[in-house]
């Protein structure tokens, strides 16, 4: 393993090339990234992004850190998807307060078809107002993924939660090869994958070596990789299992860590400082910036989960120096350039 920043993507990670990242004293992991990270990012800027929960609850799969989930007694209620309109009205609200990404998350196992034209309603408006769009829908099918596509969709969110081997143990209604047929499914409709996990579930660090080796080791790198803190929600599986236990919290350097060698194995990717920030001090987040990540949501909520707030983040870049990106100026919104082509296809068709 060299011990240079890399300059270009590579696909053949070994895991035990990962676990040596792992294994490196803390300040040179953190500098190494740091490196990746400037070769490929603007520094001091991170993306701020806003995700809203466009129909809440009800949610079939068993996904054990899930207060959505109808097996969790978490007194979420199941609610009905949202009006186009008001979906619209939240992400132009989102725009005035200096997002540039609009995540749209819906509590399925998979969306119905009849629920397929208000979503692509959605997609065109949120993109007509500049904004990079993404959504997390659960399992799509290749015809859906393709007029998500031909709606101009940027980004779709699917994670794999954990690693190979662990995923069992976390959700017992799909499988690791469900989640990954999704991400080709959405590849091979043009449109940017949006695929991290969580940590701080009980696993290992052999489980966060596999979490990234998987990702790291697609036919094509996630543009977008969200690293989660898991949030105990009283009510679920992993809430209620690790609520008052010292596993309920990953270690500061250990999640540091996740989040530097996802930076140095995936170089071009928005690395997405995701839940779970609420309980990070300042200097933990300070810290994963430093190691690569670059982008992080805003707002007081995530999707049920509690978030750290726009005030306290427009306090902590000030203290930082750090500012928010321009949407033009990610190396993931340049390669979302080629989404276009699904509406080209609707041009002609006209």
């Amino acid at each position: 393993m060299t011990n240079a920043p890399l300059t270009e993507p590579r696909y053949d990670w070994t895991r035990e090339e990962i676990a040596a990242l792992f294994d490196l004293p803390f300040t040179e992991l953190v500098f190494r990234a740091a490196e990746v990270h400037r070769a490929h990012h603007p520094h001091n800027e991170v993306q701020l992004s806003t995700l809203l929960s466009i129909k809440t609850g009800g949610c079939q799969e068993d996904c054990g850190y899930c207060s959505q989930s109808v097996h969790a007694d978490s007194g979420v209620k199941a609610t009905k998807l949202m009006d186009v309109q008001a979906v619209l009205q939240r992400a132009a609200q989102a725009a005035d307060q200096g997002s540039t990404r609009f995540c749209m998350g819906a509590a399925w196992r998979n969306p119905k078809d009849r629920d397929m034209p208000a979503i692509i309603e959605m997609v065109k408006g949120v993109r007509s107002m500049g904004m990079e769009t993404c959504m997390t829908l659960g399992m799509l099918t290749p015809a859906q993924s393709q007029m998500l596509a031909e709606a101009g969709l940027d980004y779709y969110n699917h994670n794999i939660d954990t690693s190979p081997e662990r995923y069992d143990q976390v959700i017992t209604t799909r499988t690791m090869d469900d989640r990954l047929e999704t991400l080709s499914n959405v590849r091979s409709a043009g449109i940017n994958v949006c695929s991290g996990g969580i940590v701080g579930m009980g696993e290992t660090r052999e489980d966060r070596v596999g979490f990234i080796h998987t990702l790291a080791t697609l036919p094509e790198h996630p543009g977008s990789v969200p690293v989660n803190a898991l949030v105990p929600v009283k009510g679920t599986v992993l809430g209620d299992m690790l609520a008052d236990t010292p596993l309920a919290k990953i270690d500061d350097v250990e999640f540091v860590r996740t989040v530097a060698v996802a930076r140095i194995t995936m170089p071009h990717s928005m690395v997405r400082l995701s839940a779970g920030r609420e309980s990070m001090s300042e200097m933990t987040q300070a810290m994963c910036f430093m190691a690569g990540a670059n982008s992080i949501f805003t707002g007081d909520k995530l999707l049920t989960a509690p978030n750290a707030g726009d005030d306290n983040d427009a306090a902590m870049f000030a203290r930082l120096g750090i500012k928010p990106m321009a949407i033009s100026e990610t190396d993931a919104q340049v390669e979302a350039s080629r989404m276009p082509k699904g509406c080209v296809k609707l041009e002609t068709m006209e």
